[in-house]
């Protein structure tokens, strides 16, 4: 190491003996808080002829000729130190004058004083400058001492040492004609400015000194130099080599850059490629990274090394020349490393290898690596680290460094760095792998728990769209459905499960099952979100993950209802961002729906919105996703949103894909869901609709009308069934219901026939006994339809009936 400190055989060997050093020739006193003497040396007898049992037990202060000062002693309280004289007396009472050196000691409770003296004071002898000249030259920094003229006078023998010049050789020259580098002409700079200003310049500088292997690190200290009337007569330059300390802060540096830019995503090759970016230049020449196949795919590598020829896909390199032309393995290529090649080596060992390339290593390359022994030979590959990429007990793959440029070769600190940083890349490519997996079975999850296709109903026109979240995000629970719902109505959801991944995309599915599970029972919105609120307060009341993720709040949700007879829509919100109509002229309107408290709260009301959209108005239904994005203000995209709408294209995918461009710039940070509706109305010559009292006789009239509708329809085939079907509905709610009475026949897709009254009491199939004279009408009823049921209206029931119509 240039410059290191280390022992040195120079010269024959010492004479020097322990038995030269007098230890009596200094006076050692201690005396404790109250100045009670309590050691008195040899010394200490020489200088004032006490010995040690007459003065042990003692005040100090019969030894002092005049009484100290009250405001000297009080100056020593709290002071590590004092220095100064004292007039002492001497045995026979002669007075003396000595220098004092005093330490305060606080040991083990203990609170004295060492006072020190030297008994004699050696005088300057014309010996001293001899003395100082020796020292000079020995000493182990590396000095030199140059005039005001800046040339050379003397100079030490560790720079002698250093520069690989004798004293006599560098004697008049100038520190530019010494050394030939850049840094020389900055040093004489400041030596220039030291002599200029009088004052001390320190520099630190890198040099490649001829004769040494490397660049070194150096702290130069340079130091005007006065005579004894204050002139200045030269400037003495001292450097320490700082190399190792510089060395160990850039691997420390390099370390902390590596912690930081590694890992910044959970994409498995940039997270590969930024271990590549880290490592050049300041490490090395040349990276790759190559993993083990299928790890790139969320795979489990096999367990332990690999042995034998591996099989490493390369998945990242980096290089300091322009287009990376040493490599010989392109992106994505599998490639074959053969039993003893550094990679498989490597891997086999589960450690890492140093190897120096030598003409017979690359001789043997050229047998079993034609291509990369050539590369390797043409950039001039000398020093090659591979490094196992291992976390959790897994071998992932392998990086290599080597170089090519700088002329060092890898060595043990090396190998220890790049195991510190191909650890930490480790990890966050195990994570990244992890993290695919998961990714690819939420998305997989999640794209079979979402509608594969929209159902087939004659309310809406609907198009839809869902974006999962970028992959650092993780795919989140945005889901959206449609519901047909019985009398030609339809029920448009949203929601929006908080957090990522599989528990999201599972919360996400079961909340989606459950809304469906409730539409089925035709509850209004607000009643069915108060229900779907209860089940997800129940659920964590059980522990179940379902209602909140991550300690946040479970999910939002947003239920619309639209009737296409009526031209009536009811919505209600848990949460969830406010829905957005556009009437045919082009009118843009965020609806003022009661916000509702997000899934999970409990215990709060849930309120709903009533409308009356013109027929061809646009309803749109979004996740939070759609409109929040990192730099954009909500309100922006609200903005940006309306912008779109006001120029709604006719069809309704367009508009989904017009909304996307315009609002998600890149790959959106959160789950997007996206539901456009176009409303349709059914008219009159679609809706037949008759009073009917309360008289049992009323159903022959009944059934009589409605075949007359059917036959006004084409519907003829169809008039057996809906003759038994309405003769079925009307009796019992005749029989068993409260007037109002109301018989309804929609003819859309299917034929729907509704019976209302005014009770709250709905029917029920039961299995009739033989002897029963009724009670097999509903059964019959369920037999000869596709579907029936019942639900609740504002002053009574509705008893429907829906059945499939004959193909044409």
């Amino acid at each position: 190491m240039i410059g290191s400190a280390s022992a040195r055989d120079e010269g024959p060997p010492s004479a020097w003996s322990q038995e030269g050093v007098d230890e009596a020739a200094t006076a050692r006193v201690v005396v404790d808080g109250h100045g009670v003497v309590t050691a008195w040396n040899e010394g200490a007898r020489r200088l004032l002829g006490h010995r040690a049992p007459e003065m042990i037990g003692r005040s100090g202060a019969v030894l002092l000729a005049d009484a100290a000062p009250a405001h000297v002693l009080d100056s020593l309280t709290g002071l590590p130190r004092w220095s100064g004289t004292a007039t002492l007396l001497h045995r026979d009472g002669h007075r003396l004058t000595v220098g004092l050196l005093a330490h305060h000691r606080e040991n083990d409770g203990a609170d004295d004083w060492l006072l020190v003296s030297p008994v004699t004071r050696p005088a300057p002898t014309p010996e001293d400058d001899a003395f100082v000249r020796r020292s000079f030259a020995q000493a182990p920094s590396t000095m030199a001492l140059y005039d005001t003229g800046l040339r050379l006078r003397w100079a030490n023998a560790d720079m002698e040492r250093v520069v690989g010049l004798s004293e006599r050789e560098m004697r008049g020259l100038r520190v530019t004609e010494i050394v030939l580098d850049p840094e020389s002409e900055r040093t004489e700079e400041g030596m220039r400015t030291a002599l200029e200003t009088g004052r001390l310049q320190e520099l630190g500088a890198a040099l490649h000194l001829a004769g040494h292997e490397r660049e070194s690190v150096w702290s130069l200290s340079l130091v005007p130099v006065r005579d004894a009337d204050g002139r200045l007569e030269g400037v003495l330059l001292s450097a320490h080599d700082v190399t190792e300390q510089y060395l160990a802060r850039q691997r420390l540096v390099l370390v902390d850059d590596a912690s930081l830019r590694i890992g910044s995503t959970l994409d498995l090759p940039r997270t590969a490629q930024e271990l590549a970016d880290v490592a050049v230049p300041r490490f090395a020449d040349f990276v790759t990274v190559d993993l083990l196949p299928g790890i790139e795919g969320g795979e489990d590598p096999p367990q332990g090394s690999p042995h034998g020829p591996v099989m490493l896909r390369r998945v990242a390199s980096q290089s300091v020349l322009r287009g990376r032309p040493e490599a010989v393995v392109p992106y994505g290529t599998v490639a074959a490393y053969p039993e003893g090649s550094t990679a498989a080596d490597c891997l086999a060992a589960g450690r890492p290898v140093i190897e120096h390339i030598t003409p017979a290593a690359l001789e043997d390359l050229d047998r079993t690596a034609p291509q990369r022994a050539e590369r390797m030979r043409h950039f001039g590959f000398h020093s090659v680290l591979a490094v196992p990429m291992r976390a959790r007990g897994l071998t992932l793959g392998v990086a290599t460094f080597s170089r090519h440029r700088r002329p060092q070769r890898f060595e043990q600190d090396d190998l220890l760095l790049g195991q510190e940083i191909t650890a930490r890349a480790a990890v966050c490519i195990d994570n990244a792998r992890r993290y695919t997996r998961e990714r690819d079975t939420s998305l997989t999850l999640q794209s079979n728990l979402l509608p594969q296709h929209l159902p087939e109903q004659a309310a809406l026109d609907v198009a839809s769209r869902y974006l999962p979240a970028s992959a650092r995000a993780g795919v989140g629970g945005d889901w959206f459905d449609v519901i047909p719902l019985s009398g030609a109505r339809v029920a448009l959801v949203v929601g929006d499960v908080v957090g990522h991944g599989i528990q999201a995309s599972a919360t996400m599915g079961r909340l989606r099952t459950a809304v469906r599970t409730l539409a089925d029972v035709d509850l209004p919105p607000d009643e069915l979100l108060t229900h779907l609120d209860d089940l997800v307060n129940r659920s964590a009341g059980e522990g179940d993950p379902m209602a909140l993720l991550d300690g946040d709040i479970g999910a939002t949700c947003l239920y619309a209802v639209y009737d296409p007879v009526s031209r009536h829509c009811t919505i209600a919100r848990a949460g969830h961002p406010v829905p957005a109509l556009v009437a045919p002229d082009g009118t843009v309107e965020f609806l003022e729906v009661p916000a509702g408290p997000p899934l999970g709260l409990g215990g709060l009301p849930f309120e709903s919105t009533e409308l009356e959209p013109a027929e061809g108005s646009l309803l749109v239904l979004y996740t939070d996703g759609l409109v929040e994005a990192r730099g954009r203000d909500l309100d922006e995209g609200i903005a940006a949103m309306r912008e779109v709408l006001r120029r709604p294209a006719q069809d309704l995918e367009a508009t989904c894909d017009a909304l996307l461009r315009a609002l998600l710039v890149d790959r959106p940070s959160d789950d997007v869901a996206l539901l456009v509706a176009r409303t349709r109305a059914l008219d009159a010559s679609h809706v037949a609709t008759w009073p009917v009292s309360q008289d049992p006789a009323a159903v022959a009239e009944t059934r009589k009308v409605a075949c007359r509708q059917l036959s006004e329809w084409g519907l003829d085939d169809a008039v057996f069934v809906t003759e038994l079907v309405v003769s079925e509905l009307v009796t019992n709610a005749i029989r068993y219901g409260r007037p109002p009475i109301e018989l309804r026949l929609i003819y859309d897709r299917t034929l729907i026939c509704e019976v209302s009254d005014g009770s709250t009491t709905a029917p029920h199939l039961r299995r009739a006994r033989t002897s029963d004279e009724g009670g097999r009408g509903l059964l019959l009823v369920a037999q000869l339809t596709q579907g029936w049921g019942t639900r609740q209206i504002t002053n009574g029931k509705i008893i429907w009936a829906e059945q499939a119509l004959p193909a044409d």
